[in-house]
């Protein structure tokens, strides 16, 4: 006897979508927020990038989008979003709209409104996360895209589901990033910072690689040779210095990174200086 057939529940089916996002993204989302508006809770805006053949979602731009919202309805400055993406559109048309960002720990109850109106700018948009309010002690970074939960012909409401993240940082953008997701600081670190976090790094692992060569030697530790080779190549690949040569690069590259610094605040100050005398000027 067949069953009775009745409304049926429909959940939506895991996504195999990924999103790759670039560090200048985080860090352009993360200054917005710090020049929000004052009445502000959070930034949101508009996400470029590309998608690649194999599906993941490649962010490389961003701009925020003004906005209100109150508890039952949300805001944007449509025009302003059409007019920024129409201009970043010019400069580099192979960046297309992905998805759309905001600050915040996890999804928020807005976010199915603005979810829907970026679902109409393009197909299968992603939702970016990035809790500035270091909520779990540190600022989160999750991507979402969201489904329709449906009963029958009848649709119930709107699921985010999250997405695997992958963030593309170079050396000198994961230190900085290092610092802003585990402590709230009052500004990112300069190039000398960096480098000298960097070298602290490096300590770190020279001492480790030591600790393996000598548990190795003394048989405490049975040998790779992968590892071996791994150790080769990298011990080959340094270039053939004696100490005296390699102190006075070191310490010409240090100065080198003083002029710039230097050049750079003299810089900042004439430019300071500058705008100053015009506001002056127009005064008087």
């Amino acid at each position: 006897m067949a069953a009775a057939e009745g409304p049926v529940l429909l959940f939506p089916s895991t996504s195999s979508t990924s999103a790759r996002v670039e560090a200048v993204v985080v860090f352009n989302i993360c200054d917005s927020y710090v020049r929000r508006p004052d009445q502000a809770e959070r930034v949101i805006g508009t996400l470029l990038g590309s998608v690649l053949p194999d599906g993941t979602v490649h962010v490389r731009n961003s701009y925020v989008v003004p906005h209100n919202e109150s508890p039952d309805q949300v805001a944007l400055d449509i025009e302003y979003h059409h007019n920024m993406y129409a201009s970043h559109h010019k400069v580099n048309p192979k960046e297309v709209i992905v998805g759309w960002f905001s600050t915040g720990f996890g999804v928020s109850g807005g976010s199915t409104l603005i979810h829907d109106f970026y679902s109409r700018e393009v197909q299968s948009p992603i939702h970016l996360t990035v809790d500035t309010g270091f909520t779990r002690g540190d600022a989160s970074i999750k991507a979402y895209i969201s489904s329709n939960l449906s009963l029958g012909d009848k649709h119930l409401a709107a699921q985010f589901q999250e997405i695997p993240l992958d963030l593309r940082m170079l050396e000198a953008g994961k230190v900085g990033f290092d610092i802003l997701k585990s402590t709230i600081v009052e500004k990112l670190p300069n190039d000398l910072e960096g480098m000298e976090s960097s070298m602290e790094k490096l300590y770190v692992l020279i001492d480790e690689i030591y600790k393996y060569v000598d548990d190795v030697v003394e048989g405490r530790v049975a040998p790779d040779n992968k590892i071996g080779r791994f150790i080769s190549d990298a011990v080959a690949s340094m270039p053939k210095l004696s100490p005296a040569a390699f102190d006075k690069l070191f310490n010409d590259r240090i100065q080198d990174n003083l002029a710039l610094v230097y050049l750079s605040s003299i810089t900042r100050t004439q430019i300071s200086i500058a705008e100053k005398l015009n506001t002056a000027a127009q005064i008087l």
